[in-house]
């Protein structure tokens, strides 16, 4: 009889050990959950602030380089040109800027073989644009962020290169002036830090040499600073 009753007794035992810690651990899950949510919420606020801080500044500067096919005369092929860029951007609000805009273009116009008689190869020619228009941000997010630029203004066309005496255009290349030119991008950043970027964007720029239109498509590579705070 006594050996029953201290059985009993240590079945209690175990079943309020077992209660006991099931209620602990009940408890450590449930904090654990709350711990959770609470850094789940904590990381929200802090990218809602990470990207406050990104889109809150009041200028962008930045330059790189790229790339752009370009036809250099009415009946020539499109030859390929190295470019380079610089600009600056007075942003009026977190989405909208507008933009000033320097570019360079450089390449080798491809002629008819008819001119190496006259010890003429592939001609050198340039191009230098100043441009200015809107940027527009759809797009923002704390690593990512995409906008698009619409640009207006002149194209100096330079195609006189190793030629002389002859005139670009008596080799079937545009004249050398300085004619209307307009740009459309579409500007994706990565940022490294708020006021720091990455930017890769596919380009299209159309000038006017000679009287026509020419397509010229591209991209270019650079780099973004942020400063400034908009007020």
């Amino acid at each position: 009889m006594f050996g029953f009753r201290l059985s009993v007794k240590n079945v209690a035992a175990v079943l309020l050990a077992a209660l006991i810690a099931s209620g602990a651990g009940a408890a450590q899950a449930q904090s654990t959950h709350r711990t959770r949510r609470e850094s789940n919420a904590n990381r929200k606020a802090r990218i809602a602030r990470t990207i406050q801080e990104t889109y809150s500044h009041r200028w962008e500067v930045g330059g790189g380089g790229g790339y752009q096919r370009f036809r250099s005369g009415e009946n020539l092929q499109r030859n390929n040109q190295v470019t380079w860029e610089t600009w600056g951007q007075y942003n009026l609000s977190p989405r909208l800027g507008i933009v000033a805009n320097g570019t360079g273009a450089y390449g080798n116009a491809k002629i008819s073989n008819f001119y190496s008689l006259n010890n003429i190869f592939r001609p050198s020619i340039q191009q230098y644009n100043v441009l200015g228009g809107v940027a527009y941000r759809f797009y923002a997010k704390e690593k990512l962020s995409a906008s698009v630029q619409a640009l207006g203004g002149v194209s100096i066309g330079l195609f006189q290169g190793n030629i002389t005496p002859l005139k670009s255009e008596q080799i079937g290349m545009w004249p050398s002036q300085t004619r209307p030119a307009f740009n459309v991008a579409l500007n994706l950043d990565y940022n490294l830090y708020p006021n720091f970027a990455i930017r890769v964007a596919p380009t299209y720029t159309g000038t006017t040499f000679g009287g026509t239109v020419q397509n010229n498509l591209g991209f270019k590579v650079g780099v973004v600073y942020r400063f400034g705070k908009i007020k």
